[in-house]
Formats: structure tokens, C-alpha cells, sequence
């Protein structure tokens, strides 16, 4: 079934709120848990970060309301059955995140800046991967799936990425201040997810739409952030800043800001 004109029809500003409010407990709990909890995960990651089911559960609320139980069916149907036809682009899928990384990586070292060795192994890139893929998968049925083709509707390509990053990133911020990271960090940090979101949108429309595509694309940003030794320095957020604005201004320039799907050299467009 088509979600239908219905459910088309309310605001995403309603889902961003009820996204807020469910998110509350977990910030709640952030903040009461830090002392006892905090050392026991191996990893710079809040108790708050367990909020990731807040924009699935506020989507599933959204749609049952206007759909009912079909909604449901179709949202999650939509979420994990869609097949990625031009499989080329499991490549920037996979691989664009550990570039971008790479590339921060030597702009740090051309700008003076020491980077510690990358030490992991295969498993804790599994382990890594498997988690924040759960994680990621649960926000990109909110946000790709549900609010942004809303966004869409009213704002081009360009402008309805840089409303749902920021929205997105606002999300974030008590996160990382229970992180205890310095105002700059957070600042850098924010504003080149914002740009993120603009990339994790050019994929999900090229991909069909895949919220698949977008929850992998989400999971590799996340694995790589934190397999990076100095990821806590604010030079490292603001190196990876600058490599992700070139990236989507590349990005934005050959598919289109319209639409993030016309591809400028493809003559059939």
C-alpha cells in the first residue's frame, strides 16, 4: 500500500518534536548513570547514546496513528526489502567514510599535527560495525524514512539535508556535553555532521531510496570516528570538517543541489 496523501499531509516538525520528548529519559538517564556506568564502556560514549531507538519509535507511533498497523508493515517493508540495483554504489557506501577519514588523517599531518598509529583488529571492526548498525538503522527509519521525503516536499534536496541535519545535530548536543567535550570539539563536530546528512541523503536517493544505504552509510561514519585515536581532539573535528565540505561541495556540484540525483556529466539526464 501507499502511505497515501494522509499521512503526507503532517508536519515532520511533529515528528522532530515527539523525537525530543522521547529522548528526555535517555538524557535523564545520562546524567544520573555517568558515575556508575560510564566505566564500563571501552569506548567515549554516553549512556544517552542509547537513545537511537527514539526516532524508529517516534516514526512507528507517527505512522500507526495515520496508518495503522498497514503503515507499519509498509515503513518497515520499506526499511529493509528494498534492493540497491546499481550495486556500484555500495562503494561510496562502504568506502567513502574510511577515505574521508584518511584524508583528515594526512590533512592533520600536513597541518603539524601529530596522529597517533591506527591500531584495531578485524573483530573490533566487526563489533564496532554490528552495534552502530543497530543504532544506525533504528534512526534512519526516522529520518530518511519518515521525515525526510515530508522535508522534501515543501524545500529542494539541498535545503531539506541541512534542516534534518540540523535538527539532527541539535539532538545530539546534550550527548556531547555528557561526553565532556570542550564547546569547539562539539561545535566542529555538529556542523560537519549537518554536512553528513547532505551526503547519507545524495546516497539514500541514489540508492532507490534504501534506508538500508543510509543505516550502513551511518554505521561506517561511526566506526571510523571511533577507531581513531585522537578522535576526542577538537583539530581532529574540525580536520574532518573541512574534508567533508569538500566532499559535498564535489558532491553537490556533480549531482545537483535540487535534487542530489542529476548527475552532471550523465547525458541521458
Amino acid at each position: 500500500m501507499s502511505m497515501g496523501s494522509k499521512s503526507s499531509n503532517h508536519s515532520p516538525w511533529i515528528f522532530f518534536l515527539l523525537v525530543f520528548i522521547l529522548a528526555i529519559p535517555f538524557w535523564l538517564l545520562g546524567m544520573v548513570a555517568e558515575q556508575f556506568l560510564r566505566k564500563e564502556i571501552p569506548i567515549n560514549l554516553p549512556i544517552s547514546a542509547l537513545m537511537f531507538v527514539c526516532p524508529m519509535i517516534a516514526a512507528l507511533i507517527l505512522v500507526y496513528r495515520n496508518n495503522g498497523s498497514d503503515g507499519i508493515k509498509h515503513l518497515l517493508k520499506n526499511s529493509f526489502n528494498k534492493r540497491i540495483e546499481r550495486k556500484i554504489w555500495y562503494v561510496p557506501i562502504f568506502l567513502l567514510m574510511p577515505t574521508i577519514m584518511i584524508l583528515a588523517c594526512g590533512l592533520m599531518n600536513l597541518l603539524g599535527s601529530s596522529v597517533p598509529n591506527l591500531q584495531f583488529s578485524i573483530s573490533n571492526i566487526l563489533a564496532f560495525f554490528f552495534v552502530f548498525f543497530i543504532a544506525g538503522i533504528c534512526e534512519e527509519i526516522g529520518w530518511q524514512g519518515y521525515a525526510y521525503d515530508k522535508l522534501e516536499n515543501r524545500w529542494n534536496a539541498i535545503r531539506a539535508s541541512i534542516i534534518l541535519g540540523i535538527v539532527w545535530q541539535i539532538w545530539h548536543v546534550i550527548p556531547h556535553i555528557q561526553t565532556h567535550h570542550p564547546p569547539d570539539w562539539i561545535i566542529w563536530q555538529c556542523t560537519g555532521s549537518v554536512l553528513l546528512r547532505i551526503l547519507i541523503v545524495w546516497l539514500y536517493k541514489n540508492t532507490g531510496k534504501s534506508i538500508l544505504a543510509a543505516a550502513i552509510f551511518h554505521a561506517m561514519n561511526n566506526v571510523c570516528s571511533f577507531l581513531l585515536p585522537n578522535y576526542d581532539s577538537s583539530f581532529t573535528t574540525f580536520s574532518i570538517f573541512i574534508v567533508i565540505t569538500l566532499v559535498t561541495i564535489i558532491v553537490t556540484f556533480l549531482w545537483g543541489s535540487k535534487t542530489l540525483t542529476r548527475y552532471r556529466f550523465n547525458h541521458s539526464n
